[in-house]
């Protein structure tokens, strides 16, 4: 019998431009509220199910947050902050190395020093380096926290800490509180028994009622409520300055996390004063990013932080240690952030390249796979660098429409390391769980999102892995069809194609996760079209819909040295967004495809 796979068709890898459904019930009610139908369009395309009131989702305010009290254990954590800042105690600060893990670690540091008076001698920084100490609180991090001397009497946590029981029990054996503040999802047996407190909006315990927030809100909500507490024990002056400025941290953290920007009332409000805040330019990091992009790249929006700010401060963690760009967020003055920056965009660099390696071998692994119709792909780079994983994974799933793991050898000997990206019908957190719960000694370590999620894996485990894996995708996708695509909230006019239709968009902003930037779709006529950029694998394009003609660009159209598909003449159906352009003051309206093919 041959066993040779069947070549994966081509229309199971064909990326298909579809409608985005849309919630016309919701689409009526934002028509009745006001709104445009453009705007009523895209908001059903991505509110479906929404049923609460829309107001606070269109006009993002602070007055929707709801109090920190809510959060359960953050009285105890309050006060045990409050506690080892009345008694002069040394605090650790252990945070995550991404952007939502630096983000708390400057709310924190900030708050504890500038506002609680707590001296910098007294504060120290702990953030694992990616490759040598692994995620969350590492046995790297809780020995290099005993080792400190004086030893903190206070560990305070940040975007991780819910799955670290076993080495939040060796701190507090040394006489270490550990006060946890996450928003990753809890193991099935609940909060850390030996954490002095664990606030995470997503315990079954907690009556917050926005569990979707970042790591970074997390940390804020618990030094807001810490700066309560030491004002009602006298400590501090009423007049005490809010955590209010630290907003700017936490709009990037918030981005740069792909936490939900849809139906989160808080998320969007903190996002949209972020946002207000950092286009101040108060300080050094904004100020200096804003000249490293130009000064047409003014005022940031969202997607600034996602793809300018938050891939540099990420390349530092996955390819070297994150202290740069702790530095970078706190430097005082913009000569030291520029000093900094200079090694973050250094270091994105390195990462782009180390990409583009590891998604080509990674695309050749998958291909097996797809010939197998397997509902998942498991890709083992044995010479992948693992600060890169969750790229390639996210370039496979974009490429072939399937949930993706990369996984790649870890520090410890005998062990992987891997991250993963979804697919919207696929919760990614609860397939692990489940792949767990068929083979628990093929996966001693798993956490994340319904998203995005990390997992590790001993090598001679990794096929039972990929087994129970690939089960746990079955059980939850069922009969659900497998093809890259992409969603478009339909057709503009010509006459649509305007900056005025761009200002109607934007108004509904910011855009992020579950809150898609919107995408159309069309038939334009080329009139020009040229390779661009230093490897020519960006297209520019004259495109015109009638009576108008619209510049465009569409990033990685080609592989280097590839010829387009399609020439000056030919019919494309495009899948857009609409963009401003600014070039030396004066704005213009430019198209950025995201997907085209010849109309044949």
């Amino acid at each position: 019998m041959d066993a040779t796979p069947t070549p994966v068709s081509e229309d199971a890898l064909t990326t298909r431009i579809l409608p985005r459904p849309r919630d016309e019930a919701l689409e009526a009610r934002a028509l009745a509220e006001g709104l445009t139908p453009l705007q009523a369009r895209v908001l059903a395309g991505r509110l479906s199910g929404h049923a609460g009131e829309l107001a606070p989702l269109v006009s993002p305010s602070l007055r929707h947050l709801a109090h920190p009290e809510r959060l359960k254990d953050a009285r105890p954590a309050a006060e045990r902050i409050a506690q080892a800042v009345v008694e002069g105690d040394h605090i650790g600060i252990l945070t995550d190395y991404d952007v939502d893990g630096i983000t708390s670690h400057v709310v924190i540091r900030r708050t504890l020093n500038e506002l609680f008076g707590v001296p910098e001698d007294r504060l120290h920084s702990l953030i694992g380096h990616r490759i040598h100490d692994g995620y969350g609180i590492s046995l790297p991090l809780v020995e290099r926290t005993l080792k400190l001397s004086p030893r903190p009497s206070l560990v305070i946590t940040a975007d991780c800490g819910s799955s670290d029981e076993p080495r939040i029990a060796r701190l507090k054996a040394a006489g270490i509180d550990v006060v946890v503040s996450d928003h990753h999802a809890l193991p099935v047996e609940g909060p850390p028994a030996s954490a002095f407190a664990t606030v995470n909006p997503t315990r079954d315990d907690c009556d917050y009622p926005d569990p979707t927030i970042a790591g970074c809100m997390v940390a804020w909500l618990t030094m807001s409520l810490a700066r309560s507490v030491l004002i009602e024990w006298g400590v501090l002056a009423a007049a005490t300055p809010k955590l209010s400025p630290w907003l700017s941290y936490v709009a990037l953290g918030t981005v740069a996390d792909c936490v939900s920007l849809g139906g989160s009332a808080a998320n969007r409000a903190v996002v949209t004063q972020g946002l207000a805040l950092i286009n101040r330019m108060e300080a050094a990091c904004w100020r200096t990013m804003a000249e490293r992009l130009g000064a047409d790249s003014v005022p940031f929006d969202a997607e600034t932080l996602a793809f300018q700010m938050g891939p540099r401060i990420n390349a530092r963690s996955r390819l070297d240690d994150p202290y740069a760009a702790l530095h970078f967020m706190l430097a005082a003055d913009d000569a030291t952030a520029a000093r900094h920056l200079e090694t973050l965009d250094q270091d994105n660099q390195s990462r782009k390249a180390i990409e583009a390696d590891m998604a080509e071998q990674a695309r050749a692994l998958a291909r097996p796979q797809l010939a197998d119709d397997a509902p998942a792909l498991v890709v083992y780079l044995e010479d992948g660098h693992p600060g890169v994983q969750g790229i390639v994974a996210s370039r496979l799933v974009q490429a072939f429409g399937r949930p993706t793991l990369v996984l790649t050898p870890a520090a410890q000997a005998g062990m992987l390391t891997g991250s993963g990206r979804s697919i919207e019908a696929l919760h990614l957190r609860d397939a692990l769980q489940r792949t767990f719960e068929l083979a628990p000694e093929a996966l001693p370590r798993f956490g994340g999102h319904r998203g995005a999620a990390g997992v590790g894996v001993p090598v001679e485990s990794l096929e039972a892995f990929r087994a129970a894996f690939l089960q746990a995708v079955s059980e939850q996708l069922g009969d659900t069809e497998l093809f890259p695509k992409v969603f478009t909230d339909g057709e503009l006019a010509p006459a649509q194609l305007s900056l005025a239709t761009l200002d109607e968009l934007e108004a509904l902003g910011p855009y992020g996760r579950e809150f898609d930037p919107p995408l159309f779709e069309g038939e334009f006529l080329v009139e020009s079209l040229r390779p661009v950029g230093a490897e020519g694998n960006h297209l520019m394009m004259e495109l015109s819909a009638g009576p108008v003609s619209t510049r465009a660009i569409w990033f990685r159209a080609l592989t280097p040295g590839e010829v387009p598909a399609f020439g000056v003449g030919d019919r494309l159906h495009c899948a857009y967004k609409l963009n401003r352009n600014r070039w030396r003051g004066r704005e213009s309206l430019q198209l950025m495809v995201e997907h085209a093919a010849a109309v044949r």
